[in-house]
Formats: C-alpha cells, sequence, structure tokens
C-alpha cells in the first residue's frame, strides 16, 4: 500500500499532504522517543489512529494547520506538530498530544508528512523513510479502514460528546464504545459524531 499524496483545496499547491496509514505497529515506542528527542529526520505528525474518525477529520486538521503556517500563526513548534494540536476540542497543547499524538502504546498510527518549498520531500522518499522506521502493515488511509481502528467512545470522551445513538441514552454498548444499533444505526451515529467533532474542532478556532 503506497503513500497517498494529497492536495488540499485553498491551499498552493506547493504544499502537499503526504499520508500513510499502519496498523498492527510493533515500534510506537521507539517512534515517540524520536519524536521526544526532536530528531528532524521524524518531522511527521504522528497520530493514534484510534481517535480518528475519518479522512475528513484528520484532513481538517492538516488544512487548519497548513493554512495557520502560511498566516505565521502557529501555536506550536512546527507545522507537524500543529497538526495534532488542531485536532483538540480545547488550547491545552500538551494534552492534545497526550490524546492525539502516538503513544509507546499506539497499535494504529497515521502518519501525515507537509512538503512544502523550504521542506521539499518527496513522496517517493518520504514511503522510502516510513516503510523503512515504522515496523507495522501499511494499510490504504480510507474510511472503511478508519472505521475499524476508531476508538468511538474514547472519542466522544474526548470531545464530551453524545450523539443520539449512545453515550447516556440506556443503550446496549457495542463493539469500539457504540451503542447496541444495526448497521444503518451505526453508520447514522458516526456521522453524527464527525460532525460534532468538526465543530468541536472550529469552535476552539473561533474562540482563540
Amino acid at each position: 500500500m503506497a503513500l497517498e499524496s494529497i492536495a488540499l483545496e485553498h491551499l498552493p499547491a506547493s504544499h502537499t499532504v503526504h499520508t500513510a496509514l499502519f496498523r498492527n505497529v510493533k515500534n510506537a515506542s521507539f517512534l515517540h522517543q524520536q519524536l521526544l528527542a526532536g530528531n528532524k529526520d521524524f518531522e511527521y505528525a504522528l497520530i493514534d489512529a484510534s481517535v480518528i474518525m475519518s479522512r475528513l477529520h484528520a484532513l481538517a486538521a492538516a488544512y487548519r494547520a497548513v493554512n495557520d503556517s502560511l498566516e505565521s500563526r502557529l501555536r506550536s513548534r512546527n507545522v507537524h506538530s500543529e497538526i495534532v494540536f488542531s485536532l483538540s476540542p480545547n488550547n491545552n497543547i500538551a494534552e492534545s498530544f497526550r490524546r492525539f499524538g502516538i503513544t509507546p502504546q499506539t497499535t494504529n498510527l497515521l502518519a501525515i508528512k507537509v512538503s512544502t518549498p523550504s521542506s521539499p520531500a518527496t513522496a517517493t522518499e518520504i514511503q522510502s523513510h516510513l516503510s523503512k522506521e515504522v515496523d507495522g502493515e501499511q494499510v490504504e488511509f480510507s474510511d472503511e479502514v478508519l472505521q475499524t481502528m476508531t476508538d468511538l467512545a474514547r472519542v466522544k470522551k474526548i470531545y464530551k460528546l453524545n450523539s443520539t445513538g449512545g453515550g447516556n441514552n440506556g443503550g446496549k454498548k457495542g463493539v469500539n464504545g457504540t451503542s447496541g444499533l444495526g448497521a444503518s444505526g451505526l453508520e447514522d451515529e458516526r456521522k453524527e459524531l464527525e460532525i460534532l467533532v468538526l465543530g468541536s474542532m472550529a469552535l476552539r478556532g473561533a474562540t482563540n
């Protein structure tokens, strides 16, 4: 499975977002340590995929981070740490890294790399580096795959959300923190939660 390179709408073509999704990662502790050490070879947004609901969820954070970088509004160290921070519903940067960033216990990992004129990494170079350094199975960056990784109960807790299908409605809990709904009901619940999550991310921006 190859790296996916995405040109986000309304952003310069010179700023490309590269994404790679991995499952069954076995060396998260090593990768986490590289970030803590400030190893420039590991300048990625390394995100625990269990708290990502969809492509839109992740790309909305990437869009905001790149846009803030272009407007000189970064709140964190660089555009990659800003992607992790942009997922947060509040302004606590350290908390956003704990909630959304890679930890030694991470098993499903989303890696995002932004190539820019000042840091023009190619897709081939990024793919080669990730293939070498991440001990895990690279899979398609798709909503269908992400849904198998998402811990909905954790997402609801982080964003302080309760959709009509789950939470405190007395419904029976199902897999990954979902309520005991059928396939159609679960899909509706996920869509509703995604809207609420995106709204929570946007609201933080409006209150900065």
